[in-house]
């Protein structure tokens, strides 16, 4: 029987114990319930504590490059100084920080690379020549013919443009061309499409009588290598050892108020190239070239 009293006086004691934490709970819960309705229960929630951990994300920033495009950026760079036999995986690897493995993941040869950063360089070209090759063409094309001549300025405007920019699509050319037997993929692939697209559209303007332009491949090679000269020119002066130096056009060293009498004056060349192979005699050249 003692046994027995001893069980009942055991169960009472782990009952009251039971409801006693169920009453705490009870009040726990109230209490919080309390705290999110705030004063005069109108229901306005308490603000939450932020969890620890990486601090949120700036969605108005620009996204970081991607593995693939910092490989790029940094190997056309590397192509541009040095040539395609003067740079290895590893060098590529070494510049943009990763293992060469990486970099063997997202090209998986020096040759399939090379050829992704003409790609590049193309894209960007293209982007920048085809609106006003495209005016031009509408210009030779409409009726009567719009301003030919002053959309072939334009097209020259924008080319010079893009080579002050972008300096390294000229020592990346020049790198290659200095084999012309080697990598003739390159030019079919990435420089004749876009040439060959301003040299029928000269054609055409010659062939409906709006200028008289009986070589225009010649023409657009001499603009073409000319631009080049001036942005080696560009380089020469500031002292540049590669396309983004510390001294290049993209460095904040050099003189430059040399570099910008550079640039203006070949504008000013290139302009006059245009009006004395265009501008019928008698007729006003471009003004202030």
């Amino acid at each position: 029987m003692r046994k027995s009293g001893k069980s009942g006086k055991s169960g009472e004691s782990r009952r009251s114990s039971e409801g006693r934490e169920s009453r705490e709970a009870g009040e726990s819960r109230e209490s919080r319930e309390s705290g999110e309705g705030g004063e005069g229960g109108e229901g306005v929630s308490a603000p939450r504590a932020r969890r620890r951990g990486r601090p949120p994300r700036d969605r108005s920033a620009p996204p970081a490059p991607s593995t693939p495009d910092r490989i790029l950026t940094e190997a056309t760079d590397l192509f541009a100084r040095h040539g395609a036999d003067g740079v290895s995986m590893r060098d590529i690897a070494a510049r943009v920080g990763i293992d060469v493995s990486s970099v063997h993941h997202h090209f998986p040869s020096k040759a399939s690379l090379y050829d992704a950063c003409f790609a590049r360089v193309f894209e960007l070209e293209q982007a920048t020549l085809t609106p006003p090759v495209r005016a031009f063409l509408a210009a030779v094309r409409s009726d009567p013919p719009g301003d030919v001549v002053g959309a072939m300025h334009a097209l020259v405007d924008a080319f010079v443009d893009f080579l002050d920019e972008h300096p390294q699509t000229t020592f990346l050319w020049l790198r290659r061309w200095l084999d012309p037997s080697l990598h003739l993929s390159l030019d079919e692939a990435y420089s004749l499409p876009i040439y060959g697209e301003i040299e029928c559209a000269l054609l055409e303007a010659a062939t409906r009588g709006l200028v008289v332009e009986p070589t225009p491949h010649i023409t657009v090679r001499s603009l073409v290598w000319a631009a080049h000269g001036h942005v080696t020119a560009l380089s020469a002066l500031n002292g540049l050892k590669g396309p983004n130096g510390p001294n290049g056009p993209n460095g904040h060293g050099g003189d430059a108020v040399i570099g910008d009498r550079e640039r203006r004056e070949f504008r000013a060349y290139a302009h006059r190239f245009v009006d004395r192979l265009y501008t019928t005699p008698g007729a006003g050249a471009s003004d202030g070239q």
